[in-house]
């Protein structure tokens, strides 16, 4: 179990991620010893390469596991297992999982890290509301048109901020050992709701159009997006995205004693910073 008073550092993997990122700041701020787990780092950390896993993991008192680019892809669920094997040989047993909710593939990880005897805690969660704003569909927004084949299906979209301060909280506090948190927003809305309360926002007018399926792997694909990464937006957005999680969740609350920061409040603070000026 790590302790905050302990010199040994916490790995956070995919640190330059939406997740990643918030979470190593948190840990700075409380003067807890971070080690950025990426590409760029030094040691540096690749998914693809195991035999990076091990220095990265030397010394670290604890691991924040965010597995790129989704638990859905293929050998997502084998290299969660062999990572969280080789952290405990390492003398790393505390680990802290980000998931998918509602996804099979994820909860095979899960379960692949609950074997490993580890002390862990997953913090399952729905759809970010940061996809919005850095992510792909940033470009469609402040372009004002956007276009998926969402349907009518409502998420609970979470901020961003609340996953980070929940994994921190199962970071640092032996409370949060054995628990699995599925963490949503305080409220259910369609993507045409949520276009809809960032063009309030931000005082734009923001096109948004259902399109079929196929012609949305096509634009992004004309927009020079990897296959995979097509393959991965599509399997969330037509796949997952079929109304098993249009239901709101008390895991930010049962985690850190407080609700969950609604959706308009992100738009708010968002179009603050001028992100979805029209270019």
């Amino acid at each position: 179990m790590n302790d905050p008073r302990n010199t040994r550092p916490i790995l956070v993997l995919g640190c330059t991620g939406k997740t990643g990122r918030r979470v190593a700041q948190r840990l700075e701020a409380r003067a807890i010893a971070v080690r950025i787990g990426s590409r760029s780092a030094e040691p540096r950390f690749d998914w693809n390469d195991a035999a990076t896993w091990v220095p990265a993991l030397e010394g670290a008192g604890a691991v924040f596991i965010s597995y790129q680019p989704d638990l859905a892809v293929p050998g997502a669920v084998e290299a969660v297992r062999s990572f969280a094997e080789a952290a405990i040989e390492a003398g790393v047993g505390r680990m802290v999982l980000l998931s998918g909710r509602g996804e099979a593939e994820a909860q095979r990880a899960e379960q692949a890290l609950r074997e490993t005897g580890a002390e862990w805690t997953i913090v399952r969660a729905s759809w970010f509301a940061q996809n919005f704003s850095e992510s792909f569909l940033l470009d469609a927004v402040r372009a004002g048109d956007v276009a998926l084949p969402a349907g009518t299906t409502k998420e609970p979209f979470i901020d961003a901020d609340d996953i980070a301060d929940v994994v921190v909280a199962a970071l640092t506090e032996a409370s949060h050992i054995g628990q699995i948190y599925e963490v949503t927003g305080p409220r259910l809305l369609s993507f045409a709701d949520a276009i809809g309360e960032i063009a309030e926002a931000s005082g734009r007018h923001i096109r948004y159009q259902e399109i079929r399926a196929d012609e949305y792997a096509a634009l992004l694909a004309k927009h020079g997006v990897p296959h995979d990464y097509v393959s991965l937006v599509m399997y969330l957005l037509t796949t997952v995205l079929d109304g098993r999680n249009e239901v709101v969740t008390d895991g930010v609350r049962s985690a850190l004693g407080r609700a969950p920061r609604d959706f308009a409040a992100y738009a708010r603070e968002t179009a603050a910073t001028g992100v979805w000026a029209a270019r």
